[in-house]
This record gives structure tokens, sequence and C-alpha cells, in this order.
């Protein structure tokens, strides 16, 4: 088999399943049929990637994650280790819905979700926002919006590199952001030290 990309023996890939060249599948992991995962991404230990879904290129998925069908992750998301999706607001074993009552959620370019957090079915994490450790997101997540606790709430917000913005909305890197319809959006500025 002529493949561009690693999967550990352990793992399994379901038929129709597209992967990128590049990307590494780790430990006991499962690709469901209809999967679409991008180029140069990293699954690790004991990651499942559910029917249809699609990931970009560049994402990284830490230990013990399940990406549920409906759920889609754009270029550069970061998933930390044990952080869960759902799909479904009200799950009945004996009624279940099925793929037509899955609520989507949209990880936009460059977010990082934290080590186990809950992402609540049916919203949208806006691109390179930072939900911290242990939140529950229970409603759309601002473009760079820092957000923590239960229920995840914004608590600042944060630099395309990761940093915590100033009060003036600029980072140490040299990056200036300022307030828009959806959170923030960045600066056109020379990078120039």
């Amino acid at each position: 088999m002529n493949q561009n990309y690693f999967v550990h023996e352990s793992s399994y890939i379901d038929e129709n399943t597209i992967i990128g060249e590049g990307t590494k599948i780790w430990h006991f992991c499962h690709i469901q049929s209809g999967a679409h995962i991008g180029k140069n991404c990293l699954l690790g230990q004991n990651v499942n990637i559910s029917n249809h879904v699609k990931i970009g290129d560049g994402v990284k998925i830490q230990n013990n994650v399940s990406v549920y069908e409906g759920v889609e992750l754009e270029d550069y998301v970061f998933c930390g280790p044990s952080c869960v999706f759902t799909n479904d607001l009200t799950p009945r074993s004996k009624y279940p819905k099925g793929p037509q009552g899955y609520k989507r959620t949209l990880v936009k370019t460059g977010a990082s979700i934290g080590a186990n957090v809950t992402i609540v079915c049916g919203h949208t994490i806006g691109s390179w926002s930072l939900i911290g450790a242990g939140a529950v997101v229970v409603s759309d997540v601002p473009n760079y919006a820092l957000m923590l606790g239960v229920p995840a709430r914004v608590s600042g917000w944060v630099c395309a590199c990761g940093r915590i913005l100033d009060k003036e909305l600029h980072c140490a890197c040299g990056r200036k952001y300022q307030k828009c319809r959806d959170g923030l959006e960045e600066i056109a500025c020379s990078l120039e030290t």
C-alpha cells in the first residue's frame, strides 16, 4: 500500500476515508467511514474520528478525544487531552435520533481547546480562541476570546501566537487587534522590531 501518511498498526482505518499527506495517527485510533483528515495532522493515542467528520490541515488532537459526526475542525485547531465534543442535546438510548438529529459544531481556524474541556453541540468556536482546561462551552465563542470556567465566559483576549493581550489589545509579539462583530480582528501592521 503506497500511502504518504503514518498509521500505527494498532489503529483501524475504515474504507472511504481521506487522510492527508504527512498526517500521523498513533496507537488505538479509529477513523470511521467518510471521515476526511487534512495534511500534517497529528492524532494521539485512542482518538476516534466518527463518520463524515471533516478535519482541516495541521490539526493536533491529543489522547482520548472523540470527534463525533456533526463536528468540523478547520485548519490548525488544537484539541487537548480528553476534551469532549457532543452532537445531541437531548440523547436517549431508547430513542436515537441518528445523524439528522445532530447539532453542528464548528471549530474555526487556529482555535485551541484545553484538556478536559466539554463543548456542548450546536455552537461555533471562534478563530484563534483559547478555551482553558476544564471549561464547559455552552454558547458561541468569539474570535480570539480567552474562555474560562463553568459555564465558560470571556475572561480576556489572546493573540494568534497564544499570548494574552494587554488592555489595549496589543501583544508582545507586535500584533494589534480591535473589537469587531465576531470578537476581535487583527489590525494590519508591520511586525518588524
